[in-house]
Protein backbone atom coordinates (compact mmCIF):
# COMPACT_ATOMS: atom_id res chain seq x y z
CA UNK A 1 0.00 0.00 0.00
CA UNK A 2 1.34 3.42 -0.94
CA UNK A 3 1.12 6.16 1.64
CA UNK A 4 0.74 9.72 0.36
CA UNK A 5 1.79 12.81 2.23
CA UNK A 6 -0.72 15.58 2.83
CA UNK A 7 1.19 17.68 0.25
CA UNK A 8 0.81 14.96 -2.36
CA UNK A 9 -2.90 14.59 -1.54
CA UNK A 10 -3.38 18.36 -1.86
CA UNK A 11 -1.58 18.32 -5.21
CA UNK A 12 -3.84 15.51 -6.43
CA UNK A 13 -6.93 17.42 -5.33
CA UNK A 14 -5.71 20.49 -7.19
CA UNK A 15 -5.14 18.42 -10.34
CA UNK A 16 -8.62 16.90 -10.09
CA UNK A 17 -10.11 20.36 -9.57
CA UNK A 18 -8.33 21.69 -12.65
CA UNK A 19 -9.44 18.68 -14.70
CA UNK A 20 -13.02 19.15 -13.45
CA UNK A 21 -13.03 22.85 -14.34
CA UNK A 22 -11.58 22.14 -17.77
CA UNK A 23 -14.20 19.45 -18.37
CA UNK A 24 -16.95 21.85 -17.32
CA UNK A 25 -15.69 24.44 -19.79
CA UNK A 26 -15.73 21.88 -22.59
CA UNK A 27 -19.29 20.87 -21.67
CA UNK A 28 -20.64 24.43 -21.73
CA UNK A 29 -23.75 24.76 -23.88
CA UNK A 30 -23.23 25.53 -27.54
CA UNK A 31 -25.59 28.50 -27.17
CA UNK A 32 -22.82 30.44 -25.41
CA UNK A 33 -21.01 30.70 -28.74
CA UNK A 34 -21.68 32.79 -31.84
CA UNK A 35 -23.20 31.30 -34.97
CA UNK A 36 -20.75 30.94 -37.83
CA UNK A 37 -22.71 29.91 -40.95
CA UNK A 38 -19.46 28.71 -42.52
CA UNK A 39 -18.94 26.18 -39.70
CA UNK A 40 -20.45 22.97 -41.05
CA UNK A 41 -19.51 20.88 -38.02
CA UNK A 42 -22.38 19.44 -36.03
CA UNK A 43 -21.57 21.77 -33.16
CA UNK A 44 -21.52 24.77 -35.51
CA UNK A 45 -24.84 23.82 -37.07
CA UNK A 46 -26.37 23.32 -33.62
CA UNK A 47 -25.13 26.75 -32.51
CA UNK A 48 -26.74 28.35 -35.57
CA UNK A 49 -29.98 26.43 -35.08
CA UNK A 50 -30.12 27.65 -31.49
CA UNK A 51 -29.48 31.21 -32.66
CA UNK A 52 -32.36 30.89 -35.13
CA UNK A 53 -34.69 29.69 -32.39
CA UNK A 54 -33.64 32.51 -30.08
CA UNK A 55 -34.30 35.08 -32.81
CA UNK A 56 -37.76 33.63 -33.42
CA UNK A 57 -38.42 33.65 -29.67
CA UNK A 58 -37.44 37.33 -29.44
CA UNK A 59 -39.87 38.14 -32.25
CA UNK A 60 -42.62 36.18 -30.51
CA UNK A 61 -41.94 37.94 -27.20
CA UNK A 62 -42.08 41.35 -28.88
CA UNK A 63 -45.38 40.51 -30.58
CA UNK A 64 -46.81 39.12 -27.35
CA UNK A 65 -45.71 42.28 -25.55
CA UNK A 66 -47.51 44.48 -28.10
CA UNK A 67 -50.73 42.55 -27.55
CA UNK A 68 -50.34 42.87 -23.77
CA UNK A 69 -50.01 46.65 -24.23
CA UNK A 70 -53.23 46.70 -26.26
CA UNK A 71 -54.95 44.79 -23.49
CA UNK A 72 -53.75 47.19 -20.78
CA UNK A 73 -57.31 47.94 -19.69
CA UNK A 74 -58.64 44.41 -20.23
CA UNK A 75 -57.62 42.17 -17.32
CA UNK A 76 -59.78 39.29 -18.56
CA UNK A 77 -58.30 39.52 -22.06
CA UNK A 78 -54.76 39.52 -20.66
CA UNK A 79 -55.56 36.48 -18.54
CA UNK A 80 -56.95 34.62 -21.57
CA UNK A 81 -53.86 35.57 -23.61
CA UNK A 82 -51.56 34.38 -20.84
CA UNK A 83 -53.44 31.10 -20.45
CA UNK A 84 -53.39 30.45 -24.18
CA UNK A 85 -49.69 31.28 -24.44
CA UNK A 86 -48.77 28.98 -21.58
CA UNK A 87 -50.78 26.18 -23.16
CA UNK A 88 -49.14 26.86 -26.51
CA UNK A 89 -45.64 26.70 -24.97
CA UNK A 90 -46.52 23.35 -23.38
CA UNK A 91 -47.77 22.11 -26.76
CA UNK A 92 -44.71 23.44 -28.63
CA UNK A 93 -42.23 21.89 -26.24
CA UNK A 94 -44.02 18.52 -26.26
CA UNK A 95 -44.40 18.51 -30.05
CA UNK A 96 -40.72 19.29 -30.56
CA UNK A 97 -39.63 16.71 -27.99
CA UNK A 98 -41.62 14.16 -29.98
CA UNK A 99 -40.28 15.44 -33.30
CA UNK A 100 -36.67 15.20 -32.15
CA UNK A 101 -37.20 12.07 -30.04
CA UNK A 102 -35.81 9.76 -32.71
CA UNK A 103 -32.37 11.32 -32.39
CA UNK A 104 -32.38 12.00 -28.64
CA UNK A 105 -28.93 11.45 -27.19
CA UNK A 106 -27.26 11.93 -30.56
CA UNK A 107 -25.10 14.83 -31.66
CA UNK A 108 -27.78 16.04 -34.08
CA UNK A 109 -30.45 16.28 -31.34
CA UNK A 110 -29.84 19.95 -30.35
CA UNK A 111 -30.02 21.05 -33.99
CA UNK A 112 -33.22 19.09 -34.69
CA UNK A 113 -34.87 20.29 -31.48
CA UNK A 114 -33.90 23.93 -32.09
CA UNK A 115 -35.13 23.75 -35.67
CA UNK A 116 -38.52 22.51 -34.53
CA UNK A 117 -38.73 25.13 -31.78
CA UNK A 118 -37.81 27.84 -34.26
CA UNK A 119 -40.41 26.74 -36.81
CA UNK A 120 -43.31 26.51 -34.36
CA UNK A 121 -42.28 29.76 -32.66
CA UNK A 122 -42.24 31.59 -35.99
CA UNK A 123 -45.73 30.28 -36.75
CA UNK A 124 -47.00 31.42 -33.33
CA UNK A 125 -45.44 34.86 -33.80
CA UNK A 126 -47.29 35.14 -37.12
CA UNK A 127 -50.55 33.99 -35.50
CA UNK A 128 -50.27 36.56 -32.73
CA UNK A 129 -49.14 39.20 -35.22
CA UNK A 130 -52.48 38.88 -37.01
CA UNK A 131 -54.15 40.29 -33.88
CA UNK A 132 -52.10 43.44 -34.36
CA UNK A 133 -53.51 43.89 -37.89
CA UNK A 134 -57.19 43.85 -37.04
CA UNK A 135 -59.32 46.38 -38.84
CA UNK A 136 -61.37 48.83 -36.84
CA UNK A 137 -64.72 47.32 -35.86
CA UNK A 138 -63.57 43.71 -36.28
CA UNK A 139 -65.60 42.03 -33.53
CA UNK A 140 -63.57 38.80 -33.87
CA UNK A 141 -60.36 40.58 -32.86
CA UNK A 142 -59.39 40.07 -29.20
CA UNK A 143 -56.76 42.85 -29.28
CA UNK A 144 -58.19 45.80 -31.19
CA UNK A 145 -55.83 48.65 -31.94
Amino acid sequence: MVKLTSTEIDAMRAHFLIIGLFSALLAMPAAAQECDPADESQTGMSICADAGYKAADQKLNATYGEIVKRLADDADGKKLLQTSQRAWITFRDAACAFSAGGVEGGSVYPMILSGCLEGLTEIRAEQLGEYLKCEEGDMSCPAPG
